[in-house]
């Protein structure tokens, strides 16, 4: 591939439009015992855009082990329900009190924060329960694999997960004697793990390929993160969709302002050459998710 770059984030958006098509096509579907109110806090914030990169990386590992597109759209949209929850939660005015993200108003702004609160819980869960359902209609799919992919949906969402990732980055008693590094693997990475894994379950994946699998997800993830707090540094609001120096602000704990821009860029291409080195020892084509990680770690040059 002559322009990778260029090719996967053409690719990327391309993907982008099919889980936008199916994050309206949930959102139109409204369940009839949901509050209206509750349901309209939920899909503002499901529906706001962004890059769609986590369904983007499940159906990346999904195509590695043969899973179909149509069962890894369910594992993405459930991913994105869980990663939208987190976001709305991490807004809230007790944790990093923004008022922009994706570029619209947050949720606790528009539906105030007994809400927006109530909004991220029922995307908590709703995220593994629509994959329960969705996976367990199929006549293709074994019980014991869907039961595994779920499980590390809801590994990933709770207090071993992002849930213990929001302490460690905001609890005083915590970040204080706490690493970026398990900050970013708890908040971030988790997640990222749980879009190569869930899938991977679904196709049969052997333990190796699995234990593959999160080495990659996990390197990614702190890659990814690393990223993030470069970009929160010199990134503009239009370009980030967010407010930008809230890092700074609230004296985060983040890999940019403890070690330096230059030395943040260093860690986040050593996490990246980590993660496309976990992928050797998967003998499948796993170019797209190489693809992936250059992409990503791209972001922050």
């Amino acid at each position: 591939m002559k322009d990778e770059p260029f090719d996967f984030k053409t690719r990327l958006l391309l993907e982008s439009q099919k889980v936008e098509r199916a994050i309206l096509d949930f959102a139109s579907q409204k369940p009839p015992a949901v509050p209206a109110r509750l349901w309209e806090a939920m899909t503002y914030s499901l529906l706001a855009g962004g890059k769609r990169i986590r369904p983007f990386l499940v159906n990346a590992s999904g195509q590695v082990f043969g899973v179909s597109e149509e069962d890894s759209m369910i594992l993405g949209l459930a991913l994105e329900m869980i990663h939208t929850a987190s976001l709305i939660h991490d807004d809230l005015p007790c944790m990093d009190d923004d008022v922009i993200r994706r570029g619209k108003a947050t949720n606790h702004v528009v539906f105030g924060e007994a809400l927006a609160l109530l909004a991220g819980d029922a995307l908590f869960l709703l995220g593994p329960c629509f994959a329960a359902e969705k996976l367990s209609q199929t006549r293709h799919l074994r019980s014991d694999r869907i039961l595994e992919a779920v499980r590390v949906l809801l590994e990933a969402a709770g207090p071993s997960g992002i849930c213990g990732g929001q302490t460690l980055d905001t609890d005083e008693t915590e970040k204080t004697r706490t690493s970026p590094w398990r900050i970013a693997y708890w908040k971030t990475a988790v997640l990222f793990r749980a879009c190569m894994m869930a899938p991977a379950f679904l196709g049969e994946a052997s333990k190796e390929e699995l234990r593959l699998l999160s080495a990659f997800g996990s390197h990614l993830g702190i890659a990814f993160q690393i990223v993030d707090d470069i970009l929160d540094l010199l990134g503009e609001a239009k370009d980030l969709g967010k407010t930008p120096g809230k890092d700074a602000f609230q004296d985060k704990n983040s890999f940019a302002l403890r070690w330096g821009i230059e030395t943040a860029r260093e860690m986040a291409a050593d996490q990246t050459v980590r993660a496309k080195s976990a992928l050797k020892g998967i003998r499948r084509d796993t170019k797209v998710l190489e693809g992936v990680a250059s992409y990503l770690v791209s972001r922050g040059t």
